[in-house]
């Protein structure tokens, strides 16, 4: 019988995105996301770490669903911006989800800053919550630098800016797969498949 798991988002890209990681580990689970509990309470991410978000939104959602849950909370730390925007990632801009706009203040604010200074990470920390079992909490770091204009259609959020260390594309040029094997979301969640697997 397959699992049935609620990955704790609204964001299509993250359920396919997981999906993908899961399958590829090897895991036969039927993944969910938050639109199959349309009454889900809407958590806040008033943790003070990518880690503290994650954990809090899959206790939240794994309570309300009774199923195991997943939760991820990720973002983008700028060096030059002394790791901003981080856990306020999808915020930047000032209105939660806003993709372009969040993209546009980063570049914005990072303008004058030369090449040779212009590192970042993604960061991800994934949490897995069985209700009353067991809580689990891994991350993943992808090291890379900001180009100065975006590039490619795929991915999504920061990606179009996002140049992983040892590249000359950006993470949204990647083929999916090709993102996936070295993504920040990416180690997290083939770490958290490791854990799900052994319990």
């Amino acid at each position: 019988m397959t699992d049935r798991v609620v990955l704790a988002t609204h964001n299509a890209h993250k359920v396919c995105e997981l999906q993908r990681i899961l399958r590829a580990a090897g895991l036969d689970v039927e993944l969910v996301g938050l639109e199959e509990f349309p009454d889900a309470p809407e958590v806040a991410e008033t943790e003070s770490s990518f880690a503290g978000n994650a954990l809090l939104k899959a206790r939240t959602i794994a309570d309300f669903t009774g199923l195991p849950a997943i939760a991820d909370d990720s973002g983008l730390c700028v060096d030059a911006l002394n790791g901003m925007p981080g856990i306020y990632s999808a915020r930047w801009s000032g209105q939660h989800g806003d993709d372009p706009a969040n993209l546009d203040l980063v570049l914005g604010q990072v303008a004058d800053v030369p090449d040779s200074r212009r590192s970042a990470q993604f960061v991800c920390a994934a949490a897995w919550v069985v209700p009353g079992v067991s809580e689990h909490v891994v991350e993943g770091v992808l090291e890379g630098s900001l180009a100065r204009a975006p590039r490619g259609g795929n991915g999504f959020g920061y990606d179009p800016i996002f140049v992983p260390a040892g590249y000359a594309l950006t993470t949204a040029e990647l083929r999916p797969e090709e993102k996936d094997a070295i993504s920040h979301r990416g180690q997290a969640f083939r770490a958290l498949a490791q854990v799900m697997a052994s319990r």
